[in-house]
């Protein structure tokens, strides 16, 4: 007689059956070859929820910790998106930027700071650009009317552990 294959939900269904007919949970657990934590979170799930539960469920995490908070992903996904005649420009200011403060780099992050200010200066002060009618932007800048507030609050999932580290070389 060819062995008999079954699926875990199945076994699960057993074992509930089982605890249904008024064996108790340590023989019930021990006869195949479980936990009794385990078998008390799968009778608690059937108890609360039915039969649908003794499925296999995800082991899909509710949240990653690299992953952006909803709510910001929400304001990104938002933002107008770019069209290729703004990227020309963005990419032209890029170059820019890195010819004239990264080759060669400062010798230290004073330096390199010096030569990112003086760049902002002449880029934004002296400098026309000709997609502006050879203006400079700081020409053309006109401050905003709205006061800006900062970013909105970030709100951590329920799920997202935060702990602190000790400062290097201490011990925990």
């Amino acid at each position: 007689m060819p062995w008999r294959e079954c699926s875990v939900m199945e076994e699960r269904l057993r074992f509930v059956a089982r605890l249904l007919d008024g064996d108790g949970m340590s023989d019930v657990c021990r006869q195949f070859g479980i936990s009794r934590k385990t078998g008390y979170k799968i009778w608690g799930r059937y108890r609360q929820e039915g039969v649908e539960v003794l499925c296999d469920r995800s082991r899909r995490p509710v949240c990653y910790a690299n992953q952006l908070p909803e709510q910001m992903e929400r304001l990104i996904v938002e933002t107008k998106r770019g069209n290729p005649q703004q990227n020309g420009r963005h990419e032209r200011m890029h170059r820019t930027l890195k010819q004239e403060t990264a080759r060669p780099p400062g010798m230290n992050a004073l330096q390199q700071q010096d030569r990112f200010d003086r760049f902002v200066s002449e880029f934004n002060d002296e400098r026309p650009h000709e997609a502006i009618g050879m203006k400079t932007p700081a020409e053309l800048y006109i401050p905003s009317s709205r006061t800006y507030e900062g970013l909105p609050e970030w709100i951590t999932p329920s799920t997202t552990a935060i702990s602190s580290s000790p400062p290097a070389g201490a011990s925990a």
